[in-house]
């Protein structure tokens, strides 16, 4: 009997799953109907604070920490002598069939008659000794098998990282929701996350292969973008990403659309690394030059090779002496592409820094490696370090979100996010990977357009010009929580904390230090502005590397200010506002500020609508531009096109 390699645990499942529940306390809540001082007419609450938070199965001391479970890691038409079949670990709860958990629910149905499918049952007894169904791209319960694992795993990233339950932007007050998957949404070469009625779905489409297939992939035959570990992933992180800033799914510039497309691709590509075998496979072939993995660099492959095309869908790796620069111009994905590869190169930076001794030893002292396949040690070393520094860069990415504007997203106030957010976990920077972020954004001309020079001082965000004081009610002696310091006691406890901050925030002589405007500010002229809308708050507690822990509470405020039609063109609705992060005393951190009437603002956000790219998700209603519906299935239409 052929042994089984051992199943592999992510880091971030291995820290969800060991998480404990812990008895509820008393919330004394407030009546859900109570309004608070100023509600209605100094600010609102937004629906992000009204739903019912999640609720992940929280392990009981009798069960199993992990279910094992059987996936592709890159594709079916990748050799599995290069690692393309895993047993991975997955954070463990009972499972009805689908599979339905607490956060996730796989339905599987026939497009072509509206007839369920077969129903994968994690939890027969056959299924569970055999961790989980045989891959097979002709089983549907793999198929389903298949992207509750990958989802599952991303959500287990996500959590660990930002030290709490991360929760979408659908769902009401009544119960907590459920992301709906559909394995086999449609028949088109299409994969799309979907917010709608209240409802938050990923539909993966199936299509035939071309007459000429590049890989393995059958002539002709039925290729399935659930099948694809690539695929998931970046739909998944779509779903996470709208429910931590639920306003980038607005096309408002260039950089929104891109950066959806970009962070979920880096999510994917860091992912890669979590799989030892794929790893030590691209090791091997790269001899530990990690700027030349093919294997680990690449997203979607067989989608684009089952067409004809030569390479991926799209790739982390710069293929000329010189990287591609940023331009507002590019397509979406295009300009995705210098995002990801930007980071990617901070990442394969670092990694040279953090293996330089194990070379030198490896080569007499001389840096050089001898030609020839590396030692099998060598390569077991290369491997583990590489997979523990793409943990360390995408907990870094995703911690990043958390200091982000709430709108009006550009890859400058990203890279100032990364170095922020690394800064204040980790303030000693020993092998400087946030230098490497700053060098490898500068070679590819994205700047932020709010700082004066490229230093890490000058880029990490600043406290507010002038001194507050705490904000009375959000210290944490005061925050009432549910067992866990990540998790709110009730809706009724975060609509109290949101209307602290909305009363805080909304006192006229602090207006400006949030990004916020008064209605009757002269400077609107004949636009009109919303009361200000507490969107989300929510705490966080990160561990660093040295085990130290930071709690932080994270909120954020938006502002929508009614452009009225002119004769440049007709009006539109533009939004702003503030992320606040506040320390445990009730301190206000940083105010990450985007005012509706920021210099340049109105002016920017209207010559992007008026362009080619911003007309295909925009349209005119009479005098008003409003967003069309479905913006990743309009983005996603082009993804038969491979970028470079």
């Amino acid at each position: 009997m052929t042994q089984q390699p051992a199943a592999t645990t992510a880091q971030a499942v291995a820290a969800d799953a060991a998480t404990r529940g812990e008895a509820e306390e008393d919330t004394r809540a407030l009546p859900t109907g109570t309004r608070y001082p100023g509600e209605g007419s100094l600010y609102t609450i937004g629906e992000g604070v009204l739903r019912a938070p999640l609720q992940p199965h929280e392990r009981q001391p009798d069960e199993p920490l992990y279910r094992p479970l059987r996936i592709f890691t890159v594709d079916p038409a990748q050799s599995r002598l290069e690692g393309a079949v895993a047993t991975v670990n997955v954070a463990y709860e009972p499972l009805e069939p689908g599979p339905t958990g607490a956060l996730l629910a796989v339905v599987d149905t026939d497009p072509a008659t509206g007839g369920s499918l077969r129903q994968a049952n994690l939890d027969e007894r056959n299924v569970l000794m055999a961790d989980g169904y045989d891959p097979s791209p002709s089983d549907p319960r793999f198929h389903q098998q298949m992207v509750y694992a990958v989802c599952s795993n991303v959500y287990s990233a996500f959590r660990t990282a930002l030290g709490r339950t991360p929760g979408w932007s659908f769902g009401d007050a009544a119960q907590p929701a459920r992301l709906v998957i559909r394995p086999h949404a449609a028949p088109e070469a299409n994969a799309w996350y979907e917010r709608v009625d209240g409802r938050g779905e990923l539909h993966f489409g199936y299509f035939s292969a071309g007459e000429h297939p590049t890989d393995r992939t059958l002539a002709g035959g039925i290729v399935f973008t659930c099948l694809s570990h690539d695929i998931v992933v970046h739909e998944m992180t779509h779903a996470l990403l709208d429910g931590l800033r639920a306003h980038f799914m607005v096309p408002t510039n260039p950089d929104v659309i891109a950066f959806h497309e970009a962070f979920a691709d880096l999510v994917a590509v860091f992912q890669h690394f979590s799989y030892p075998e794929v790893v030590r496979t691209a090791i091997r072939q790269c001899r530990g030059a990690l700027e030349q993995a093919a294997l680990l660099g690449q997203v979607a492959s067989q989608f684009s090779r089952s067409s004809g095309c030569q390479g991926p869908l799209r790739t982390a790796l710069e293929e000329g002496a010189e990287p591609r620069p940023y331009r507002e111009d590019l397509e979406p994905h295009a300009l995705g592409a210098v995002l990801v590869s930007a980071v990617f190169e901070a990442f394969t930076t670092a990694f040279r820094r953090k293996t330089e001794a194990l070379v030198r030893l490896a080569s007499g002292g001389t840096g050089i490696l001898p030609p020839g396949e590396l030692p099998h040690d060598l390569q077991q070393l290369l491997a583990d370090k590489a997979g523990k520094l793409a943990s360390q860069f995408l907990a870094m990415c995703i911690r990043a979100i958390d200091y982000c504007p709430p709108t009006g997203l550009t890859f400058g106030d990203f890279l100032r996010a990364l170095i922020t957010a690394d800064y204040d976990l980790v303030p000693d920077d020993p092998l400087d990977y946030r230098g490497a972020l700053v060098d490898a954004f500068r070679r590819r001309r994205i700047y932020p357009r709010s700082a004066q020079h490229l230093s890490e001082d000058a880029l990490l965000w600043k406290p507010p010009r002038v001194e507050l004081p705490p904000v009375r009610g959000l210290d944490f002696a005061t925050l009432r929580f549910q067992g866990d310091p990540a998790q709110a006691a009730s809706v009724d406890e975060l609509r109290r904390q949101a209307a602290a901050l909305g009363r805080f925030v909304t006192r006229r002589e602090w207006l400006a230090e949030f990004g916020l405007v008064a209605g009757d500010d002269p400077r609107l002229g004949p636009h009109t502005v919303d009361l200000p809308t507490v969107e989300s708050i929510r705490t966080a507690r990160r561990a660093g590397p040295n085990g130290q822990i930071v709690f932080d509470l994270v909120a954020e405020v938006t502002q929508a200010m009614h452009v009225a039609p002119t004769a440049e063109g007709p009006g539109f609705t533009h939004h702003g506002g503030c992320t606040v992060i506040l320390s445990p005393q009730g301190e206000v951190r940083y105010a990450v500020v985007k005012s509706v009437l920021g210099a340049g603002r109105v002016e920017r956000r209207r010559d992007f609508l008026l362009t080619p790219l911003g007309s295909r998700f925009w349209q005119r209603d009479g005098d008003w531009l409003r967003a069309r519906t479905g913006l990743f299935r309009l983005v996603h239409e082009q993804m038969h096109v491979a970028y470079p």
